[in-house]
């Protein structure tokens, strides 16, 4: 299935065999309003995380499913079920478990996308309360380079601390030292060769860069 941002998910108004799609861009709609607020409170970024949903039923019972996080932000999340006989409805609280990390938080659905035959495709979750530790690493890395792209603009400018650009250089090259190790021993993970001789490289590198800070202060 093709990827759908929240921004499309959010303007679905379209018939599809002949029904209508559970959104509306009607001004009036609580879910595209949510989903509205979302954007303009923090930026989404794009990534891809198994999330175990759960639900309360009828009569006490639980339902459960699987499902992708897509995009995701400080604030929720674009969830895309990957195979599920029941659905959350809108406005339904939900206990997500983030597959990768373990972590759990409480969800509510704040906008749902169907196909034709009117099964959800893609659900807007809203954590409760804003908690981007839940997304992880991922998105902590994601979010960190747009940031620093960002930033970017800014130190051409040339228009700050000497010292301060320094310490800001040392600590970007640290953290790229640190990144390398770290993807080529995954690579030699991956590829079943020998991985020991990169944990030496973090080591020295963090000596390194220890006499390097008292040296600063």
């Amino acid at each position: 299935m093709p990827h759908v941002g929240l921004d499309e998910l959010r303007a679905s108004v379209v018939k599809q065999s002949g029904a209508h799609t559970a959104m509306s861009t009607q001004g009036n709609d609580p879910g595209a309003m949510r989903i509205e607020n979302e954007r303009r409170r923090s930026n989404r970024y794009p990534l891809v995380i198994p999330i175990h949903l759960k639900w309360p039923g009828p009569g006490g019972g639980q339902y459960s499913a699987q499902a992708q996080a897509r995009e995701a932000n400080l604030h929720g999340g674009l969830l895309e079920f990957t195979d599920a006989e029941k659905y959350p409805l809108e406005g339904t609280e939900l206990e997500l478990v983030n597959l990768v990390s373990n972590h759990k938080t409480k969800a509510r659905v704040s906008a749902i996308r169907r196909s034709s035959r009117d099964a959800p495709l893609d659900i807007a979750v809203e954590l409760l309360p804003p908690n981007e530790e839940f997304w992880g690493l991922t998105f902590q890395l994601r979010r960190t380079t747009g940031e620093l792209l960002k930033l970017e603009h800014g130190i051409k400018s040339g228009d700050i601390d000497p010292y301060v650009l320094r310490e800001f250089r040392d600590s970007v090259d640290y953290i790229r030292k640190t990144a390398w190790a770290v993807q080529e021993w995954q690579e030699r993970q991956v590829q079943k060769r020998d991985t020991a001789t990169v944990i030496p490289l973090l080591v020295t590198e963090r000596i390194r860069r220890g006499t390097q800070l008292k040296r600063l202060h």
